[in-house]
């Protein structure tokens, strides 16, 4: 699909999040909603815009003291016949169903209406703005494109503020978790299971490491006021070949949530640390990913000023998301969108109505009086 409905960035928040829901854009198939929204940026007239592949970059350049980038990503995960929209009232409130309405296309359209108020000659938001709408997130990282503009355009990422709007239920998410995920390989010896004495079971191998996962206590760390609980857990076993084989392997996968005062170095000292001592004879455990968090960074100006136009307190971001991408510049940057977190990818996929115009209000005031 090439062709969409042109949108309409000075339609209500609620229309746009349906045009932008029943545009369908599961990953790898951002094209036509780019083109969209591409060409309603490109319509403000008071916005320079640019296209990377499937991601669609506008920004002010009113030479402003601060500048806050907006961003937001265009895909979704597979369609659970949820598409077209619907709306919907349960248990006394309005509801907008579909794929993708709380991850994260209400946000998206909160950022367009900004757009659209601001991205017109003459506007006069309190910052410069630039507006990052991107593709391919809902995948592995290496297809990110918010990662490909940090690495191809980086200087349109620069800013004194990020804000996601992923999904924070109207919340301010600051930072982010780092995560990392292990390997363990425990060795053993085959057998027939009638004979299991002239065998080494590698699962039984396994056990130390398991009741070391069972025993770990997580470490809780608060930065800026907002507290990260970490956490270390076995997430997937494998081991074994038939009903009747002692069995010589078996394998471990670790998942290391980490609070962002740790690197990802450090984080990997820890779990290796954690299991130096309880790692049978030749045992490995190998790094197989390891993404770093972002650290609050609620003590500068510009997120300072975004906390009291929100009017709600900041709490820790207790996963990983791309605000991590905005860390490693040096760049505060807080999740905060209109979603539930917790209906994200479910087929029962909504937005609470409410939720939607408070949001905008809450940017716009923030974007039209930050000087900072």
């Amino acid at each position: 699909m090439r062709n969409l409905p042109p949108l309409d960035l000075s339609a209500d928040v609620l229309t746009l999040t349906r045009a932008l829901v029943d545009a369908p854009s599961v990953s790898g198939t951002e094209a036509a909603l780019a083109d969209a929204v591409e060409a309603a940026l490109r319509g403000m007239g008071g916005l320079e815009v640019e296209r990377v592949g499937d991601t669609v970059l506008a920004r002010t350049t009113l030479d402003r003291p601060t500048r806050v980038v907006l961003a937001g990503h265009l895909d979704t995960v597979p369609i659970a016949d949820n598409v077209p929209s619907e709306l919907r009232q349960v248990d006394g409130a309005q509801r907008l169903y579909g794929c993708g309405t709380s991850d994260m296309k209400s946000g998206d359209a909160v950022m367009l209406r900004l757009a659209g108020r601001f991205g017109v000659p003459g506007a006069e938001p309190g910052c410069d703005l630039t507006f990052v709408f991107y593709d391919n997130e809902e995948v592995e990282s290496a297809r990110n494109g918010l990662g490909r503009v940090a690495r191809e355009r980086r200087g349109w990422l620069y800013g004194d503020l990020a804000v996601l709007l992923e999904p924070t239920d109207g919340e301010i998410e600051a930072g982010c978790q780092g995560t990392l995920r292990a390997v363990i390989e425990v060795p053993g010896r085959r057998a027939h299971s009638a004979r299991s004495w002239l065998g080494v079971n590698a699962i039984h191998g396994a056990a130390d490491v398991l009741a070391t996962l069972a025993a770990y206590r997580a470490r809780e760390v608060d930065i800026d006021g907002c507290t990260y609980r970490e956490g270390l857990n076995a997430v997937r076993i494998q081991g074994g070949n038939a009903g009747n084989v002692i069995p010589d392997d078996c394998r471990i996968e670790v998942n290391f949530r980490y609070a962002p005062d740790r690197d990802e170095d450090a984080a990997e000292a820890h779990v290796r640390e954690v299991f130096a001592d309880v790692l049978p004879e030749g045992a490995t455990l190998t790094v197989v990913d390891n993404a770093g968090g972002a650290l609050p960074g609620l003590a500068e100006p510009a997120a300072a000023a975004f906390i009291a136009a929100v009017g709600r307190p900041a709490r820790a971001k207790l996963g990983w998301t791309d605000v991590a991408r905005f860390a490693a510049f040096g760049i505060p940057a807080v999740n905060y969108g209109p979603g539930d977190p917790q209906l994200a990818h479910t087929r029962e996929e909504h937005v609470l109505v409410d939720r939607l115009q408070p949001a905008e209000d809450a940017l716009i005031a923030y974007l039209s009086g930050s000087r900072a």
